[in-house]
């Protein structure tokens, strides 16, 4: 008994010594870069890789919007702080799309050799996302129409690639969730100026390269 109380209580300090990072973080998000953010849902304290949401199935565990929804992200700071002071260990989950920048995302073993392939290109890349089972790459908002035109004009689109556009979501770093910790693969310039990203088209055409050159075969996660 004495041992897994000492666990949870590990557990617990741990938690709260990540609450500052994360309202820091939020606060930096959503009043200096004017990013829509909101907190997403935990991971079932029971069990990391559960999701604290009532899905039993839940694919992204503790790295979506629940309550509250999509819809109440926001670049309000009273609200920001608000919601990490209530819920200190809440990933941060920006609103992709509008102001924001969208992203592309595939499975974290591709996108590792893409960013090789990419560096060797010479092609600029902004703030990259990481997490154990996927990375995104941020980048300026874009249309639906736009994407779809980008889309059909590929020869070739992995089925891995997903498209973060507006009505989506990714979880931002420094968050926790049910897959393991998010961190910048590519971190933003020091700086209060929002960070910049690439335009959608370069970095498509880049990733569908770089994955076709290099022989990935990745699987949907």
């Amino acid at each position: 008994m004495r041992e897994i109380l000492g666990k949870r209580r590990r557990l617990l300090s741990q938690s709260s010594d990540r609450g500052p990072e994360l309202i820091d973080s939020a606060l930096t998000f959503a009043t200096e870069w004017q990013w829509p953010v909101l907190p997403g849902v935990t991971a079932d304290p029971q069990g990391r890789s559960r999701c604290g949401c009532p899905d039993p199935e839940c694919t992204v565990p503790g790295a979506h919007p629940f309550d509250p929804g999509l819809l109440a992200a926001t670049t309000e700071a009273r609200m920001v702080r608000w919601w990490w002071t209530n819920r200190p260990t809440a990933p941060i989950i920006l609103a992709t799309g509008g102001t924001a920048p969208c992203a592309v995302s595939l499975p974290a073993l591709a996108a590792s050799r893409a960013l090789v392939a990419l560096d060797r290109q010479g092609i600029r890349l902004g703030p990259v996302v990481a997490s154990p089972t996927r990375w995104s790459i941020l980048v300026r908002p874009y249309t639906m129409e736009q994407l779809g035109e980008l889309l059909y004009a590929q020869d070739f689109v992995p089925g891995s690639l997903r498209f973060h556009g507006e009505g989506g979501y990714i979880a931002l770093p420094p968050s926790e969730t049910g897959r393991g910790d998010v961190w910048w693969e590519r971190a933003p310039l020091p700086g209060s100026a929002s960070p910049w990203v690439p335009d959608v088209e370069a970095v498509v055409d880049a990733v569908v390269d770089a994955l076709t050159r290099t022989g990935v075969s990745a699987p949907e996660l």
